[in-house]
């Protein structure tokens, strides 16, 4: 029997009749997604699912699908697919990475002339007869100040467009080595100076806890007189309210966007300010970027329902079916380690080097080495996957080296990563037990034995006694479960680790309680995907 497959947005009639060439059946409702009742109604009948934003793929929609095997998404963002709940029930999510960046990028660049210029609003007094040429002075961008948050992708497209506008480019990203930022003729500078400095600033970084409200009303109040501000990445990145009062104060001459906190965004604090262009999230809606990405996400759907073919998938690596079997633990050993050292690095990544000793050093190293990568990458960008994880490694002017070894110790197989950074090298190695389940077997140089929990806590120290009573007693008073906990030195009185399974995230007053102590040079919470 043929697979099935919905399309539940709208998709180009190319991606429809690809599933068709391929010998999968298609139903096209492109307004269905908008309908949550039946489609909920109809979700058991497709091992296919393909959809754009409108459509939103909840634990209740995925609990319903009895047969789906795949959600294809035409675009980058996921935000509308529960990918923890389609992971529990087997269910691939795909996205297509690049297919709408440039696009993207001048949309930006769009949004920023007309705010330099009061394009619409002089467009809609002309319109009106009103022939008001001396109320719209505008600036030019010739050698402005552009500040850019997130030098990735996009925000990297539009680094190099504006360069070519013959601006001054400064860029704050904590991943943008000082190579990639001379290859892209920017000036790498922290966020503080990036606000104080910026005639126009863009956001082009993903949304995530780190970023979420960047532009808080602390850090819009430091920007620069008169600055302009640009957001076509996603909204929440940016205190509305704040930004809406600077605005009529007259300290933000003006702001741009295409993205808000709410969407659909039918009332907002922006509406109706003077100089303030809104677009309802246009910025990959351009007929080339809309043809892309849907025949990119027909074509890996398809080629995952007819051969078992992996690509671009973000919860599962991108392996063939004969390979899966095998290394499906050592895959997620690779996740775990890079996920570790991404959560441990706060500064710009100048080289990654894998060691594969053993059995699987005969693996798909290649493979293997995307999982630790994406591992690590994901510690910033929640979008980023086996696929693009590389690519993203090679723009930031990461080094990636793979050494392998025939097997020296007592693992038949192990897997050491290491991190290179301005600052320090960091190093965490890892194996993969009979019983299939990953563990840490070194940290720091320090041996351990150690399994990966879902919410875990990390702490450094000089080995004293107390270390143990002290972790005990402050996640005792503040209602924190421990599981369990492992622990490691390098020798009696020198530097120790622990590692502690909690039931649940750690709340941030109690890491500080923990450093006021004086005993820890380090305590990190740790998220690891256990599903």
């Amino acid at each position: 029997m043929a697979p099935r497959v919905l399309v539940s947005d709208r998709l180009s009639e190319t991606a429809v009749q690809i599933f068709r060439d391929r010998g999968i059946e298609v139903d096209y409702e492109p307004d269905l997604g908008k309908d949550k009742d039946r489609l909920l109604a109809v979700i058991g009948r497709y091992d296919g699912l393909a959809i754009r934003s409108a459509t939103k793929v909840t634990e209740k929609l995925i609990a319903a699908a009895a047969n789906l095997k795949v959600i294809g998404r035409a675009g980058i963002g996921v935000d509308n697919v529960d990918i923890p709940a389609a992971s529990k029930k087997g269910i691939i999510v795909m996205n297509t990475p690049f297919g709408n960046s440039i696009t993207t990028a001048e949309h930006a660049l769009a949004m920023m002339f007309a705010v330099a210029r009061q394009i619409p609003e002089a467009n809609a007094s002309t319109h009106a007869g009103k022939w008001e040429k001396n109320r719209f002075m505008g600036v030019e961008l010739f050698n402005k100040t552009l500040g850019v948050i997130g030098a990735g992708n996009i925000g990297g497209i539009v680094c190099e467009r504006a360069v070519a506008l013959h601006m001054r480019v400064i860029a704050y990203d904590p991943f943008l080595s000082e190579d990639r930022a001379a290859l892209l003729g920017v000036t790498k500078v922290e966020l503080d100076e990036l606000l104080a400095r910026s005639d126009f600033i863009t956001l082009h970084t993903p949304l995530t806890d780190k970023t979420r409200n960047i532009l808080s009303r602390e850090n819009l109040a430091r920007t620069k007189k008169g600055v302009r501000i640009i957001n076509c990445a996603r909204g929440g990145l940016i205190d509305e309210e704040a930004l809406a009062e600077l605005i009529r104060s007259g300290h933000v001459a003006g702001a741009a966007l295409d993205v808000f906190a709410v969407e659909p965004a039918t009332e907002n604090p922006l509406f109706g300010l003077p100089n303030v262009v809104c677009t309802p999230h246009l910025g990959a809606s351009t007929t080339e970027a809309q043809e892309n990405v849907a025949i990119q996400i027909a074509e890996q759907m398809s080629d995952y329902l007819m051969t078992g073919a992996v690509s671009n998938a973000l919860n599962m690596p991108s392996v063939t079916a004969e390979e899966a079997r095998v290394m499906g633990p050592w895959l997620k050993l690779c996740d775990h380690l890079g996920a570790f050292v991404g959560q441990m690095t706060d500064e710009p990544i100048k080289a990654i080097n894998v060691l594969y000793d053993g059995a699987v050093a005969e693996m798909n190293l290649a493979a293997l080495n995307c999982a630790v990568i994406a591992g690590i990458m994901k510690a910033t960008n929640p979008d980023v996957n086996m696929v693009s994880a590389p690519l993203i490694a090679r723009d930031r002017g990461i080094q990636v080296s793979t050494t392998r070894q025939e097997q020296s110790g007592v693992f038949e197989a192990y897997i050491k990563l290491t991190v290179v950074t301005d600052r320090r090298e960091r190093s965490v190695a890892g194996t993969v037990f009979s019983d299939g389940k990953p563990r840490f077997i070194q940290i720091k140089g320090i041996n351990i034995d150690a399994e990966v929990g879902a919410h875990m806590l990390y702490t450094t120290n000089e080995d004293v006694p107390g270390i143990i009573g002290t972790l005990g007693q402050t996640m005792g008073r503040n209602g924190v479960n421990i599981a369990n906990f492992t622990l490691g030195r390098s020798a009696r009185g020198k530097d120790a680790i622990a590692l502690l399974y909690l039931d649940d995230p750690v709340p941030q007053p109690v890491i500080e309680e923990l450093m006021a102590t004086g005993l820890f040079q380090q305590v990190r919470p740790l998220v690891f995907n256990v599903a």
